[in-house]
């Protein structure tokens, strides 16, 4: 019985984690012997699931020993991104640096600028208040994403406003200003130690431009960006990364109040949407995503829609050319 005479489910995302494990060190060695000609690796680890399977995927490559990790919070961060992180490059042995954005975002004028147009919905937002973008995606609206602020008073108070396209435009744009400064700052430490940075989108967020220009989607190399997120995290639990990291909610941890990338980005949560990608990518008939998604195939139609949009917009910020499986044969 072939692969697809058997019904469409998550089982055709399955890897043979080890094989692909040796893959992917492979071609990172070539890479960085003859292509880059450089000794090593920088990367920002997060805390999240994507960092920690290519640090764990550096540390194989060129050992810990040429692995430099960096920690970049700041005033909106979650605490506990920062303690995840530590926890991995101690598990693989790895050296870093903490490094605090915050007083350098203060002094571009990142979180005034945001305020400022948050004000412009919110009046009396100030001191003491949070925040953070969610939208009403295709796939709950029919129509098209609409993005809305949510924002907690200090009384713990919450709120939802429709935000117009100025506004949004204005608060991501000073938001932007944190993926670009910690990016700087691994281009800094590459630079001084003659290593490569490491970036770390998988095959959902790079296909779909979910990252920002010159700001997590700048790299010289990016060993998962074939990987779908579902794959990622099989080798993430082949790999020894920690349960503590494998079993959070992927997060955007950008805006001052949490955030899932589903509320921010995405129509589904990541398994369904690895399915509907897959399924747009290889002609699987929608009745059978819609199956294997638990959604009427109308709501895949919608997600393929909205994929091929997003798709525009990826190509609009540039991208270098897809990591693709033969390229790690």
């Amino acid at each position: 019985m072939t692969a697809r005479s058997k019904p469409f489910s998550a089982d055709i995302l399955k890897l043979d984690v080890a094989t692909e494990a040796e893959r992917i060190v492979h071609w990172m060695r070539s890479e960085l012997r003859n292509g880059l000609r450089k000794r090593g690796l920088v990367l920002g680890l997060s805390g999240g699931i994507d960092s920690s399977v290519c640090a764990a995927l550096a540390t194989r490559a060129v050992g810990p020993e040429r692995v430099f990790c960096l920690y970049m919070p700041e005033r909106d961060s979650d605490p506990e991104s920062l303690r995840l992180g530590q926890d991995v490059a101690s598990a693989f042995g790895l050296s870093g640096a903490i490094e605090d954005i915050g007083p350098m975002l203060d002094a571009m004028g990142c979180y005034e600028r945001r305020d400022a147009f948050i004000r412009q919905v919110v009046p009396d937002y100030g001191e003491g208040w949070t925040s953070k973008i969610v939208i009403d995606n295709a796939l709950t609206t029919k129509a098209y994403n609409i993005s809305s602020l949510v924002i907690r008073r200090p009384d713990r108070q919450i709120e939802k406003h429709r935000l117009p396209p100025d506004v949004y435009l204005g608060i991501v744009a000073a938001t932007n200003m944190k993926q670009r400064t910690r990016k700087q700052l691994e281009y800094y430490h590459a630079d001084r130690l003659n290593f490569a940075v490491l970036g770390t989108p998988n095959r959902l967020e790079y296909d779909q431009g979910f990252f920002v220009k010159n700001g997590d989607g700048a790299a010289d190399i990016k060993p998962i960006a074939h990987l779908y997120k579902s794959q990622v995290y099989q080798l993430a639990e082949y790999l020894g990364i920690p349960c503590s990291i494998r079993c959070r909610t992927p997060t955007t941890d950008t805006y001052s109040l949490p955030q899932t990338q589903e509320e921010f980005y995405f129509a589904l949560p990541y398994r369904e949407m690895d399915l509907c990608l897959y399924g747009l990518n290889n002609g699987i008939p929608a009745a059978e995503v819609a199956t294997a998604c638990r959604l009427s195939e109308r709501q895949v139609g919608l997600v393929w829609r909205d994929i091929t949009a997003k798709r525009k917009v990826a190509r609009y910020l540039q991208l270098p050319p897809l990591l693709i499986e033969e390229e790690l044969e």
